[in-house]
């Protein structure tokens, strides 16, 4: 499956045809699809009616948009219009289709974009596998046995599979750079209020996508990036992401590596993988690079009882906490049981460290204009579970596999995952690197530095024969 830009301009060109690429998405999704498992719901006719009307509107000489008929898909806690929102529960596997698209959706398609379905995700997003009982578990295209991660797991099973040119993520504490790491992708998590959101419950979970590459994300946050009066916090790009791929970072960052923020336990083939990528990217763009001893506050501690609470609140809402609450999967069961119920003291301790979180990382930026760590703490894992609670023969259990994640969600600070290489098992490792706020296209255009001096491959093996 070719990228989104090239996929794009070549159809708007009449080199290509909508209809020839959503078939051929079609055709990889029939062959993949029974081994990866990343799909909650596929709608492929309505997706063929909606690329020929846009080759019909090509053939009248009219511009379907940007991203003209390319086949994307959407992950099951957004809603797009005509297709049901099923949050990977099985409560929720017959609900009615959705009547309208979230804000971000709706730009992609209106951009030309053809939804072809839904992506699977772990019930309400909460857990690092995408694993379900409606669903059944998704599976990493590098390697079957390990999960894509989660919680955008379908979304980066399906791109890195080759079975879509991107995909809709959202990330509330990890869930587009793990999975973006996972599976070998770029996963921008977005300053908050970049990408418009509908969700109304939660200001730590962003919009963003999952691809193959800096030149189309790029594209893609482009076109759904800016105010909508639906979001209050929304607000316009300061530049264009596209343009910016067009310059170079400036030479005089200053660029931190950490290797664990002073106490996580990390893979060592991990750990020194992704300090090698951190190296080559800073020699390629001649910054000042340090690697800092300085010893992080633990985002985990207020991530946890925050957003477990958010969660359970929500489920109240639903009518699926308490009197359903055994029909969840272990998970996130367990995870609600144990901090979705903090008293108030608790509740404001999380805040009262969220908050020194927030300075603490306004005071490193302040010296650094850039921070970078490993995406994750270890290689992707067994598709059913668990977490690992030991890696590098630590315990992991106060830090687990996201270690590194949370912290910019809490700090609403934009973060992105690159491929930083494969293990010796030839699983892809993630480099994260973490911005100013608003420096969003800062860290796009460092993608595509790193892309551009060290390249990596679009797609899995399994993608790359299917695609052959």
């Amino acid at each position: 499956m070719p990228l989104v830009a090239t996929l794009a301009d070549q159809i708007r060109a009449g080199r290509a045809s909508a209809r020839q690429a959503v078939d051929e998405s079609r055709q990889q999704f029939e062959r993949l699809n029974p081994h990866v498992n990343a799909f909650a719901y596929t709608d492929w006719d309505r997706a063929a009616r909606e690329a020929i009307k846009i080759d019909q509107a090509i053939a009248r000489g009219t511009d379907p948009g940007p991203l003209a008929g390319v086949p994307f898909g959407v992950k099951d806690i957004e809603n797009c219009g005509g297709m049901p929102t099923s949050f990977g529960f099985a409560g929720f596997k017959n609900r009615q289709p959705a009547s309208e698209d979230d804000p971000n959706v709706g730009r992609l398609r209106r951009a030309g974009a053809i939804a072809v379905g839904k992506t699977t995700t772990p019930e309400f997003a909460f857990d690092s596998i995408t694993s379900t009982p409606a669903f059944g578990t998704t599976r990493n295209p590098w390697d079957l046995t390990k999960t894509p991660g989660g919680s955008s797991g379908g979304s980066a099973a399906a791109v890195s599979a080759g079975i879509l040119p991107f995909a809709t993520a959202t990330d509330e504490g990890g869930s587009v750079r793990s999975p973006a790491a996972f599976c070998g992708l770029v996963g921008l998590k977005p300053t908050h209020g970049l990408v418009a959101r509908v969700d109304g419950v939660s200001d730590t979970n962003t919009m963003s996508v999952l691809s193959c590459s800096a030149a189309d994300t790029a594209r893609l946050l482009d076109l759904m990036a800016g105010r909508d009066d639906r979001d209050k916090m929304s607000q316009g790009a300061a530049l264009s992401f596209e343009a910016a791929l067009r310059g170079w970072p400036a030479e005089d960052l200053r660029a931190a590596w950490s290797p664990d923020f002073g106490y996580v336990p990390v893979d060592r083939e991990i750990r020194e993988i992704a300090a090698s990528a951190a190296q080559r990217l800073a020699l390629a763009a001649k910054w000042d690079f340090v690697t800092t001893d300085h010893v992080f506050l633990n985002a985990n501690d207020a991530w946890m009882p925050i957003v477990s609470h958010r969660i359970r609140s929500q489920l109240e809402w639903l009518g699926i906490w308490p009197d359903r609450l055994s029909e969840l999967s272990d998970t996130p069961r367990q995870w609600l049981e144990a901090f979705g119920s903090p008293t108030p003291k608790q509740y404001g301790q999380a805040l009262e460290l969220r908050a020194r979180v927030e300075a603490e990382m306004a005071d490193f930026l302040a010296d650094y204009d850039l921070l970078m760590t490993p995406t994750v703490a270890c290689p992707a894992f067994s598709a059913e579970g668990p977490i690992p609670d030991v890696i590098d023969g630590r315990d992991a259990t106060a830090t687990g596999a996201e270690a590194f994640t949370m912290m910019a969600n809490l700090a609403w600070l934009p973060a992105i995952s690159v491929p930083a290489g494969t293990t010796t098992a030839g699983l892809p490792v993630g480099l994260q690197i973490i911005g100013r706020r608003w420096s969003d296209a800062l860290l796009v255009q460092i993608a595509h530095v790193a892309e551009t001096t060290s390249p990596w491959p679009h797609h899995s093996p399994l993608g790359q024969v299917a695609s052959g």
